[in-house]
């Protein structure tokens, strides 16, 4: 009975030692630092051919893709986690050229600039930026997808801020 009380105490010891090392993290795997609260402010337009709602969309992007990944709880505004940005990348161009000097594609970059505060340990914010870009059919208007391709880069760079803020890559 002493040997198994004895062997029960060193494995107790070493799982706490063992997880006493480890940054917070939440269930899903983001870094947390403890934290429960974050928000996400409207970004800001800097680039004039952005549009007022695909800002809109971005910032929601940020905002769904925390809600999803992290248990953290989103309010209004001065979360103990703060994300702010602004749209400084807004441009189309053409790629795929091809023999007769005609784009078989387009592509839409977008860029964000990201400042991240985290109030419990400051030495994890930063000021960033980010890009991503997506392909699209030069016979289309950018009008014609401009909703749909917004979508999948705000998915791409929400990925990348996430990874970059509470993934802790």
């Amino acid at each position: 009975m002493s040997a198994a009380r004895h062997i029960g105490w060193a494995v107790l010891i070493a799982v706490a030692l063992c997880t006493g090392s480890c940054g917070v993290y939440s269930p899903y795997g983001a870094q947390t630092s403890g934290a429960s609260t974050y928000s996400v402010a409207a970004f800001e337009m800097l680039t004039p051919l952005a549009t007022a709602s695909s800002a809109l969309v971005l910032t929601e992007e940020l905002r769904d893709r925390i809600q999803r990944q992290s248990t953290l709880r989103l309010v209004d505004e001065a979360g103990e986690l703060q994300f702010t940005g602004e749209i400084t990348t807004w441009e189309v161009t053409p790629v795929n050229v091809q023999g007769d000097e005609t784009a078989a594609s387009n592509r839409l970059t977008i860029g964000l600039s990201i400042h991240y505060e985290n109030t419990k340990d400051p030495e994890l914010g930063f000021d960033r930026n980010f890009t991503r870009f997506a392909d699209y059919s030069s016979d289309l208007d950018l009008l014609q997808v401009e909703d749909a391709l917004v979508e999948d880069i705000g998915s791409q760079l929400s990925q990348d801020i996430f990874n970059a803020s509470l993934g802790n890559w």
